[in-house]
């Protein structure tokens, strides 16, 4: 399957290889860089060199939040900037294209009193049948490592058993978001709760040595949909639950389970730092 469409599909594909010689994630880019291919195969202008009124036309048009616009915007920039560098263009049409005025996000910051009760809102919605009581473990310990230890949600689930160290209590986390690698200590009731799902998970499956420290279905990992279905049922559980809302140029975000890593960091700041809470 061809990731572009458009007219400039061939160039697009080689500025994308181009990126990621770089070092940008795949994911992310090609995502991007599809908006605004699928805009232009939209719009199908005559093939040929684009010109900046395009590009205006095209921020105006496209029907998502201003931040997301100025992405797209950011990434035609950078390609065309690609494209003089090429000798496709004499000159970058995006250059003077300014970007959208973008609203302040205030995230939502669970208190330490609402996140122990999301903790024990999931901890007791754990299933006791043998089918289901794993699995549901091993949700519950997902969702303690990003409360107490501020992860990424991808992040515990492409944990591997050996990243996982009992005796020195840490995490070696590889190739996190920015491409590095970290070295996190992980509190005694945590790595508490972590042997007892590798206990719990040899007693029942007899698969100690399954390469996820938090396995899935067979061999595979957690997926990371079963984590936030069991956190937006816990979120309602406990009166949490609440839509995004625009008020003036402020965007009061809901509750994710990035919300948690917003707590953890919020909670080592300095006394002196004013916290916005999501109560």
């Amino acid at each position: 399957m061809k990731c572009f469409e458009s007219f400039l599909a061939k160039q697009l594909e080689e500025f994308l290889d181009y990126r990621l010689s770089l070092g940008y994630d795949y994911e992310n880019q090609q995502c991007v860089l599809r908006q605004f291919d699928q805009y232009v195969k939209r719009t199908k202008p005559e093939p040929g060199p684009l010109s900046p009124n395009f590009f205006l036309t095209m921020r105006s048009s496209l029907k998502m939040e201003p931040m997301s616009v100025n992405s797209v915007i950011c990434m035609a920039r950078g390609f065309f900037n690609f494209m003089v560098r090429k000798g496709y263009y004499d000159k970058n049409p995006v250059r003077d294209v300014p970007f959208l005025r973008t609203n302040v996000v205030a995230p939502f910051i669970f208190s330490p009193q609402q996140t122990d009760r999301l903790l024990t809102a999931i901890c007791q919605s754990i299933r006791k049948e043998r089918k289901f009581y794993l699995k549901d473990l091993t949700i519950y310990v997902a969702i303690l490592l990003l409360a107490r230890c501020g992860m990424r949600i991808s992040e515990p689930l492409r944990l591997h058993l050996e990243h996982y160290r009992p005796e020195e209590k840490s995490l070696y986390i590889e190739n996190t978001k920015f491409k590095k690698d970290r070295l996190i200590p992980v509190p005694m009731a945590v790595a508490t709760e972590i042997d007892n799902n590798l206990q719990v998970r040899k007693s029942l499956l007899g698969i100690y040595q399954h390469p996820y420290l938090l396995p899935g279905v067979g061999l595979c990992r957690l997926h990371d949909q079963k984590v936030r279905d069991a956190f937006h049922q816990a979120v309602k559980a406990i009166g949490l639950a609440r839509p995004r809302q625009v008020i003036g140029n402020t965007v009061f975000a809901k509750p994710t389970p990035h919300s948690l890593r917003h707590y953890v960091a919020f909670r080592i700041m300095p006394s002196n730092i004013l916290q916005y809470s999501g109560s």
